[in-house]
């Protein structure tokens, strides 16, 4: 990626608006990216890391500090045991080039994770999922840099604190990752499929284990019905996928909620999650306050801005920003939009929600220069 002179955030992000990124450094491998952070450091400077911009949403006004781009593009074989493969992947990978990698290669795990836009160094911060797989379930370890420290190191996937899009490098542990470690089944086989949507567009039961370059494909099918695959050509594309979390509320809380408000128990084991379905909202009834209730329960972020009145293609009136015409839970740039519409709309469905249901939805990409 080159550029004749400081690219904007338009230019650098998915959602494509944001203002300016004086100091852009593009590093293209792993000993440059840690000498540039370091040297960032020692300055004292702001920074901030943009890997593919799928996940950022910066102000108009720019970011005032050293813009860091890892373009690394490593994918080693550092062991093989048995059924699995143990693969080192930097940070500047591309995921969906990986998945398409892996897939080609016979290597099995991480199909239905295609499609996601962004790049590796950023799958373990938020513990990027989707279609009953997450980014846990194959990581072995971390390669992370932090902060003041003069060489990066393994952190094992077990110390990682890996949540429902979250981690320990999202809550607090400040760094850079430099590359991941993952194990791959070898065979050309799938994971289990976990995710009724993707077993019912398969024509499997949940469970299955089949080829993984058809779970690609199925995954990518369903992915750009919704506008979730990122194409330059497409409006409906140009935002940062799901803009809000599922909520996790008490059960106290689920019991205030319409009766049959779809809901998902969460599991027990600390750091443990449950990948929500955004479609297939099975109505279920609200569970009764006895000892064998959840203690908290996951809502759909999408059915509740349905049922707070925001249907699919709303807009603000004069706003270059709207809720995608595909899924509901997608903020789209529809060609004009500054960063001060998206956040001007965000915080309207934000506001919305609340008022309904008494339920405060959480941003998922992350904000700079800006809040909800």
């Amino acid at each position: 990626m080159t550029f004749a002179s400081a690219p904007r955030f338009a230019d650098l992000t998915t959602m494509g608006v944001g203002g300016p990124s004086d100091d852009y450094r593009e590093v293209h491998s792993t000993p440059d990216l840690i000498a540039t952070v370091q040297e960032v450091w020692a300055s004292g400077e702001q920074w901030l890391v943009c890997g593919g911009g799928s996940n950022l949403l910066v102000s108009d006004e720019g970011f005032d500090g050293v813009v860091i781009a890892p373009r690394s593009q490593g994918i080693r074989v550092v062991d093989e045991l048995g059924p699995q493969v143990i693969v080192q992947v930097d940070a500047g990978v591309e995921w969906d080039a990986l998945v398409e990698h892996a897939v080609a290669t016979g290597w099995g795990g991480i199909e239905a994770l295609s499609g996601i836009p962004g790049r590796v160094g950023a799958a373990p911060i938020q513990n990027i999922g989707a279609y009953g797989s997450e980014f846990a379930s194959v990581a072995v370890g971390v390669e992370f840099l932090d902060e003041g420290s003069e060489k990066a190191a393994t952190v094992a996937a077990v110390e990682c604190a890996f949540g429902y899009r979250t981690s320990a490098f999202k809550e607090g542990r400040v760094g850079i990752v430099t590359s991941v470690t993952l194990a791959l089944d070898v065979g050309g086989y799938s994971a289990p499929i976990a995710y009724a949507q993707l077993s019912d567009k398969l024509g499997v039961p949940l469970g299955s284990r089949i080829e993984a370059g058809r779970v690609r494909e199925a995954v990518l099918a369903l992915r750009r019905s919704k506008g979730m695959v990122f194409d330059p050509s497409d409006p409906d594309t140009h935002g940062c996928g799901s803009f809000f979390v599922n909520p996790v509320v008490s059960a106290d809380m689920l019991a205030l909620l319409p009766s049959g408000t779809p809901y998902w128990r969460q599991p027990v084991e600390e750091n443990q999650s449950t990948v929500i379905p955004l479609d297939a909202l099975a109505t279920v009834d609200v569970p009764q306050r006895v000892e064998t209730a959840p203690s908290s329960v996951k809502l759909s972020a999408a059915w509740l801005i349905e049922h707070a009145g925001i249907g699919r293609g709303f807009s603000l009136p004069g706003s270059g920003a709207a809720v995608s015409p595909k899924h509901t839970l997608a903020i789209t740039n529809r060609g004009s939009a500054t960063a001060a519409d998206v956040v001007e709309l965000a915080g309207y469905i934000q506001t919305r929600v609340a008022s309904e249901f008494g339920v405060v939805l959480q941003p998922e990409p992350r904000l700079v220069g800006l809040s909800l």
